[in-house]
């Protein structure tokens, strides 16, 4: 075996890629504080119970667990940082009014995910703690779609359902565990032929509902149809009232907005309204959110909460890729009107590369278009084509 070789799903970033991520991550982080997220740097590691805590089943399937040599407990590597932020809000802030933070650094999954099929993504977000209402979540979905009309994405298109409908309907049928997951896997494929035959031994009202959601898709008509066929429930109606007041709220952005009531992403984990942001020529999402009230009660303190999170390396996919920015080439010198002359134009935001001694015939190598040198007595900058690659 090679042993330059990486593990499947696993691997490095090059130049131009890192780049172009490192410069998205950088504007973006900007932009979230400017809302007044403030920004965390959780641990790479916790403890198991810390991070799948509250969060479902899927979430410790993907965590890479291994044995803390120090105090003999099982700790995992992060999968996800949402669960982190939950637990700094709760324990280590403690704040009682609104808390909003955000972040931005590496997870690993144990199976591969998203636009970019990698197991170490690096994942951009932020969680809005201690709001219940409504303009919680508007306020985080207006911040996605900001940061996504940010990094260059064309064509957006945002998703909306919210999982308070389904358990509304199934609430008081007293069902198992067991059939409870398998209406919803058929509601995931809208497989309307095997709901009704999950649902046979429910009552007709109930069977009806659920066969009901999987039709209930489309732009926000949808929603007054969705008004006429579900049950009038309290849950029902104020979940359906929410759906069309982000409707209204977020049509300044001039994106597409869709409901599909029967998508249920994250249904051990949300406990509201949740959402996914796509591009044209994007199978995949870009970005996720949604409401997590129940996970701070895991913590001891339970918080309303509210968030998105994206994946920098899989937004990146689905950009287009810009070439390297071009360097300006000095001779390696003792000068220090040089040495000075450099500084400046590295202040100005220029990118300036010594040659060192014996390299001259590698300098093609460093993508420089231009070169420093003394003319009537000081150093200027003139364009140095021969510099190009060929």
């Amino acid at each position: 075996m090679r042993n330059w070789l990486l593990p499947e799903y696993i691997e490095d970033v090059l130049p131009t890629e890192a780049a172009q991520i490192e410069s998205l991550r950088r504007s973006l982080v900007d932009l979230l504080t400017v809302h007044g997220y403030q920004f965390v740097i959780p641990p790479m590691m916790e403890y198991m119970e810390s991070l799948i805590t509250g969060v479902g089943h899927d979430l410790d399937l993907a965590t890479f667990k291994v044995v803390d040599q120090l105090s003999g407990r099982l700790m995992g590597v992060r999968a996800d940082i949402t669960p982190q932020a939950a637990r700094i809000d709760a324990h280590m802030l403690n704040n009682q009014g609104v808390t909003r933070l955000c972040y931005a650094g590496s997870v690993l999954r144990t199976n591969p995910d998203g636009i970019a099929q990698t197991r170490q993504p690096m994942q951009l977000g932020a969680e809005l703690f201690g709001y219940a209402g409504v303009e919680g979540d508007i306020e985080i979905q207006r911040l996605m779609i900001q940061t996504l009309q940010a990094a260059g994405v064309k064509g957006l298109q945002v998703d909306f359902s919210h999982v308070a409908i389904f358990n509304s309907i199934i609430d008081k049928t007293k069902i198992d565990a067991s059939l409870e997951q398998a209406l919803y896997q058929a509601l995931q494929s809208k497989d309307k032929t095997t709901l009704k035959s999950l649902s046979v031994d429910l009552d007709a009202a109930t069977r009806d509902a659920l066969c009901a959601l999987t039709e209930l898709s489309g732009d926000a008509k949808i929603l007054d149809e969705a008004t006429k066929r579900l049950p009038k429930t309290a849950e029902i109606t104020k979940a359906l009232n929410d759906l069309k007041q982000v409707s209204q709220q977020l049509a300044d952005f001039g994106v597409g907005i869709s409901f599909d009531l029967a998508e249920l992403r994250g249904y051990h984990y949300h406990s509201g309204m949740v959402f996914a942001a796509y591009a044209q020529g994007c199978a995949r999402p870009l970005a996720l959110g949604g409401r997590y009230d129940e996970v701070g009660q895991a913590f001891g303190r339970a918080r309303p909460a509210v968030g998105f999170s994206l994946d920098l390396r899989g937004l990146v996919k689905a950009l287009p890729l810009p070439a390297l920015s071009k360097a300006i080439l000095a001779p390696f010198s003792g000068d220090q009107a040089l040495f000075e002359k450099v500084a400046a134009l590295r202040a100005a935001g220029e990118k300036v590369i010594h040659a060192l001694p014996g390299t001259e015939k590698d300098q093609q190598e460093l993508n420089c278009d231009r070169k420093l040198v003394q003319q009537n007595g000081s150093w200027q900058v003139i364009a140095a084509p021969e510099l190009a690659k060929a």
